[in-house]
């Protein structure tokens, strides 16, 4: 069988949704469970930073990163507008991930 495989970009953030990080993958929930183990970036270890509020979801890797860079090149007030679209309610998206 021939499965295809996806890229995403991810925004996590704190319990008190104060600090904004984003990433990209090509297995996000195996990489959620790294930041929550305390595996994923020194930036999210610091800050505590394991709830994911947002993604997006690319056939190509390159347009993954591309969108990753875009995001984080972006204002904090544009990253929280495009979580108010996607998560108005700012949940743990995690547990509902296939």
């Amino acid at each position: 069988m021939n499965e295809k495989k996806y890229s995403f970009v991810y925004i996590l953030t704190n319990m008190h949704n104060t600090v904004l990080y984003t990433g990209v993958t090509n297995n996000l929930r195996r990489r959620i469970a790294e930041h929550r183990a305390g595996r994923g970036s020194k930036f999210t270890q610091k800050y505590n930073v394991h709830k994911l509020v947002f993604y997006q979801i690319y056939e190509n890797i390159t347009d993954a990163i591309n969108r990753e860079k875009q995001i984080k090149a972006g204002s904090r007030e544009k990253k929280i507008e495009m979580i108010n679209k996607m998560n108005p309610n700012w949940e743990d998206l995690y547990e509902k991930l296939e």
